[in-house]
């Protein structure tokens, strides 16, 4: 088992990193927060229908504790599930020395890291990821519900008290999850070392190729870039922006076409060609973004926009994106790989580009 200390302005806690290691969490809780009263683990259906009845025994003979499941997919970040998530704490008399477990992929860790965040004003929370897309969600302390009108619009920044990271769990993801997880490690590449992007395109070929070592290097990878952005910048007020790249677009499309219906990030590989292109256009980008798309969809992805989708309801839904400032459009862009930058973009750019880009 793995430990990287995650840093911030607010809190530094330990990130486990490893396979097989379940049996380990009672004793990482009673360390990172000894004393606990009662844990409320927040699961959604598939992950309790997968993992429920291990976790709930494996802290059983240690802990009081409690399971509450919401529904899989982005429909459990909603106002409703928030409050359901409230009542259920409330009937089991959580107190303020109580802690919420966030046992799921990115959702789940948004949702119950927001609930931990407000009940009682806050009490402490840890992450128990089992997504290859929670290696980057549950590291930062970015935790948040859902609008209809905007994706992660109403949440907080909240540190959880740890991370555990059993990678044995990920092997039961659908293709579609691998999909939308490895999107963000080619993010972190993306946006860290030209070195680390090159890895994944000689060693990465297909979904399959991501086991044991290779899977540990490219999640061990991800999670350094991540926290090393976030120990600069914990509340995003700079370069933890960054991370944004490709999720301007790929919020709007996940937005235009309804939560659920192309994974996270699905849509934000669609973003991150978009912002390439972009990039060329502004920066005169030096990146073989042929090489870049052959290999995409040679992982699986799509790399255009849905033809179904218009320009103008996609210029509408980016113009709510949390980086936008006085309704001018902010996009994260590359001056060359490893080196992102964030730019007001015109709409009149915008418009032309994403004309072209709609087939």
């Amino acid at each position: 088992m793995r430990t990287i200390d995650i840093h911030t302005s607010s809190k530094t806690y330990p990130l486990f990193l490893g396979s097989h290691m379940m049996d380990e969490l009672p004793r990482v809780i009673s360390n990172v927060h000894p004393n606990t009263t009662k844990i409320m683990v927040i699961t959604d259906e598939e992950v309790n229908r997968l993992h429920g009845e291990k976790m709930i025994d494996t802290l059983a003979e240690t802990f009081s504790t409690c399971l509450f499941v919401v529904p899989s997919g982005e429909k459990a970040k909603s106002f409703d599930q928030f409050y359901r998530c409230h009542t259920y704490a409330l009937e089991q008399q959580l107190d303020r020395h109580s802690l919420i477990i966030a046992f799921g992929g990115g959702v789940v860790g948004d949702l119950a890291g927001f609930v931990a965040s407000t009940y009682m004003r806050g009490i402490p929370f840890i992450q128990v990821p089992t997504t290859l897309l929670a290696h980057d969600s549950a590291v930062g302390g970015k935790v948040a519900i859902n609008h209809e009108l905007g994706k992660n619009m109403i949440g907080a920044f909240y540190q959880p008290e740890a991370v555990f990271y059993d990678t044995s769990l990920l092997q039961s993801l659908p293709q579609k999850e691998w999909l939308s997880g490895f999107a963000e490690v080619v993010k972190h590449a993306l946006i860290s070392e030209q070195d680390f992007y090159e890895w994944l395109v000689e060693h990465i070929h297909s979904m399959d190729d991501l086991k044991e070592d290779k899977l540990a290097y490219a999640i061990e990878k991800g999670i350094l870039v991540k926290a090393g952005i976030v120990a600069e910048d914990e509340t995003e007020k700079g370069v933890r922006a960054y991370l944004n790249l490709g999720h301007t677009l790929g919020h709007a499309i996940e937005a235009a076409m309804g939560y659920g219906k192309m994974t996270h990030g699905e849509a934000v590989v669609i973003g991150m060609v978009f912002a390439l292109k972009l990039s060329r256009h502004v920066y005169q980008l030096g990146f073989d973004l042929e090489r870049f798309g052959d290999w995409l969809k040679q992982l699986g992805y799509a790399t255009s926009i849905p033809s179904s989708l218009t320009v103008d309801e996609l210029l509408q839904k980016m113009k709510k994106d949390k980086k936008n400032k006085a309704n001018s459009i902010q996009m994260v862009l590359l001056k060359e790989v490893g080196e992102p930058t964030v730019t007001a973009v015109e709409d009149e750019l915008l418009c032309a580009l994403l004309e072209a880009e709609i087939k």
